[in-house]
């Protein structure tokens, strides 16, 4: 964002205050003003592990209190899943109780993607031994598993943190997962190496009782990569790497951040940060949430709702008046990115050797994948990986000559280094098979119309002499964005529509020309919405396709990529 557009949102006049108090522990004190906020008070959500582990996973499923169930498990990574069967028509018409299972999601904690092929080997096999197979890597660099049942919880906990893993705050009112740049510290083109404020971050306030009551969920970025690898605009906080005339590599920072139902991209302070003073900042940006959060309405608790607010001038001189132990310096802006951000391919690391980027199919492994994944990277002499908040997985430390046989493996497994533009740039939410929030297939959905695009533009492979860039395609099951679908060229969020016999039928509105900085854009924008402009999944490849050509034959230039497009194209266009 430019400093102009940056004075020009702290400018604005501060929305007219509610008659009612927001529940901010600073201003109107610490009363819960509803039902979440009482369960909080009444018991940390930390604490229900003790119980999961002597009382839930002995006395089963039904030995669970509804309170625990339904709250405090989240902050252990648990949520129940949807029972099958239950189509999107019924899910804003049953009970939360109605609509799950007897079994959980289990999100295991990744914090910077960074993992070992031990840890990799752990979680194949709990996937294998708990879950079904089952084993999605989210764009939140997590890995999430399925089937778990609650009298396998505390075995899994003493697995995973046997090498080092944890489920801790992975869901709730907490500090979730912290995204960091999956190339942290062997990237040849890096300004700086984000990994030791990631991990004291990690290591000093995940868990810390401090930070385990806040308003809603917060999320956290840390990049020093020119790429931008880690979504920064819709985090609640992030660090982006710079560097400084006269202080040298650093961070910019960037607050309030987040899409779901309104989405809101995050502003720029104009504030430096240096190294050493990052998990500092995160502490006081985090208190601020904490302390000065909206909590009487759910749907106002999160940190963007402030930060619009307030505006980054005030939210600033708290941070540096109430939280820092002195003020921030002015900081340059990052520059705009050169080179993609999801790190798909084979590229030279600092040290001569090779990380290769590889994506499988909308994030969807298996635990057999992931065992085989572990043996195929330790074969090629490496004992490392990370993953992306783009769904991929990035294996590090690759000799040269060993690069090929790597990639040949990869694909072997499902994990393409060279996929199709279709394959490498779309992500999908776990949809209707899993959330209890969904409407409609995603994962199956997406993996079909890559299959059907594929085929369609396969004399178009993409990449620099390709007609066809990868076009991001984002597929999310219900509202609630998780897949960001605001921030794709195409995005689609899910809903029934009418069938034309008087029934419904699953489909999506479509959502153009969003984007966040990179390779292809300066700035970060959250599209367009064409009124009426949906599409049934049957007619989903269809429509791509048509709108995909109709911007080949109709783009001023081959530069003009297809958000400029379809941001200026008229309605009619892009039907």
């Amino acid at each position: 964002m430019t400093d102009t557009a940056i004075a020009a949102r702290t400018e604005r006049p501060s929305r007219p205050r509610s008659s009612k108090p927001n529940g901010q522990w600073k201003v109107d004190g610490m009363e819960p003003l509803n039902g979440t906020e009482v369960m909080k008070q009444a018991d940390d959500g930390l604490n229900v592990r003790e119980r999961i582990e002597n009382i839930y996973a002995k006395g089963g499923f039904d030995s669970i209190d509804p309170t625990d169930l339904h709250g405090r498990f989240r902050w252990w990574g648990l949520y129940t899943q949807r029972k099958p069967g239950i189509d999107g028509g019924k899910t804003a018409v049953l009970e939360p109780e109605e609509l799950e299972d007897r079994y959980f999601m289990m999100r295991v904690r990744i914090d910077g993607g960074a993992l070992t092929t031990e840890q990799l080997r752990v979680i194949g096999g709990i996937s294998r031994d708990f879950a079904r197979g089952s084993a999605d890597i989210t764009d939140r660099q997590n890995i999430q598993l399925h089937w778990v049942e609650i009298e396998n919880v505390p075995e899994i906990w003493r697995r995973l943190e046997g090498v080092g893993l944890r489920t801790t705050e992975a869901c709730g009112d907490v500090p979730r997962v912290i995204l960091g740049s999956p190339v942290a510290g062997i990237a040849a083109d890096e300004i700086l190496d984000p990994t030791p404020a990631i991990r004291e971050i990690s290591e000093r306030y995940i868990g810390d009782p401090s930070f385990a009551n806040l308003p809603r969920k917060y999320k956290t970025a840390l990049t020093g990569h020119p790429s931008q690898d880690v979504v920064h605009e819709i985090n609640d906080v992030a660090f982006v790497g710079v560097v400084h005339p006269e202080l040298g590599a650093g961070f910019d920072l960037w607050v309030g951040g987040g899409l779901s139902t309104s989405a809101h991209l995050a502003q720029r302070l104009g504030a430096f940060v240096e190294p050493s003073r990052a998990a500092e900042v995160w502490v006081g940006v985090t208190s601020i949430f904490r302390d000065y959060g909206y909590r009487r309405l759910r749907n106002r608790a999160r940190l963007k709702y402030l930060m619009a607010d307030w505006g980054a001038e005030k939210f600033r001189h708290i941070l540096e008046t109430e939280y820092l132990s002195s003020p921030l310096p002015d900081g340059p802006a990052a520059k705009k990115p050169t080179t993609p951000g999801d790190h798909v391919g084979v590229h030279r690391q600092k040290d001569g050797r090779f990380y290769v980027g590889a994506t499988p199919t909308v994030g969807r492994v298996s635990g057999d994948v992931l065992l085989k994944l572990a043996d195929l990277i330790e074969a090629h002499g490496s004992q490392r990986l990370r993953t992306t908040p783009h769904q991929k997985v990035v294996v590090l430390d690759v000799e040269e000559d060993r690069v090929e046989s790597l990639v040949a493996g990869l694909e072997e497994l499902g994990l393409y280094a060279d996929p199709s533009p279709w394959r490498r740039s779309t992500i999908a939410c776990t949809g209707i098979e899993f959330c209890k929030l969904a409407i409609v297939d995603t994962k199956g959905t997406a993996s079909n119309a890559i299959d059907e695009l594929e085929k369609r533009f396969a004399d178009d492979k993409g990449g620099p002499n390709g007609l066809l860039k990868p076009l991001t395609l984002h597929i999310n099951g219900c509202p609630n964005s998780c897949a960001r679908i605001q921030t794709a060229d195409i995005g689609l969020k899910g809903q029934l529509l009418p069938d034309g016999n008087g029934g419904q039928t699953p489909g999506f509105q479509v959502h153009l020309g969003g984007g966040l900085a990179s390779d292809t854009r300066e700035e970060a924008g959250t599209g367009r919405t064409v009124r009426g402009l949906k599409v049934t999944t049957d007619d989903l490849p269809d429509y791509v396709e048509r709108v995909t050509r109709r911007y080949l034959a109709e783009r001023a230039n081959e530069d003009q990529s297809f958000a400029e497009w379809a941001l200026a194209a008229e309605e009619e266009a892009l039907q």
